[in-house]
């Protein structure tokens, strides 16, 4: 590894660990907000499968599993659970009678939308305290960072079935 290319990946070490920190600091603030957003608090796991109704409308059962890359029972107890919540409905498919469409209900379209609220002021009120410059480099940073995770191989772990690597 020449020298260009040694820096290069210590720079790339760096933006990943600061990164993953400013991961963690969302989630806290995530959490902070939460008991505010709802009495009825939902998993991340949940919270993800909510996230693909909510692009995916009338997706299956199947089909989401294979997004989530995990095995059908999971997924079905996740569904289970968003509709004792009131915030997933199931119906069935107009292509086939032995598959469930899932979709949002206005509960669950409604939970996403102030969670999606209080998260876009938690996220104002740090930006705005950012100088002008640092605003319009973190604008281009994750516009970019958004792309190189769109256009990327799915990750390969070693010794870890696809499956697996998918849902880690």
């Amino acid at each position: 590894m020449g020298v260009n290319s040694a820096a290069s990946h210590r720079r790339a070490q760096d933006a990943a660990h600061a990164s993953r920190e400013v991961i963690e600091l969302l989630e806290v603030l995530w959490e902070r907000g939460r008991d505010a957003v709802s009495s009825a608090p939902v998993s991340s796991s949940q919270l993800r499968v909510m996230y693909i109704l909510d692009r995916d409308e009338g997706i299956n059962l199947r089909t989401l599993g294979e997004v989530l890359g995990a095995a059908p029972s999971s997924v079905s107890r996740l569904c289970d659970r968003l509709h004792a919540l009131g915030f997933v409905e199931r119906s069935p498919s107009q292509v086939s009678r032995r598959e469930l469409q899932l979709r949002l209900t206005a509960r669950g379209k409604a939970y996403l939308r102030d969670l999606r609220s209080r998260r876009e002021v938690a996220l104002l009120n740090a930006i705005d305290g950012m100088p002008a410059s640092a605003r319009t480099a973190l604008i281009e940073g994750l516009a970019s960072f958004r792309s190189a995770v769109e256009e990327a191989p799915p990750i390969r772990v070693p010794g870890r079935s696809e499956r697996s690597s998918r849902t880690a």
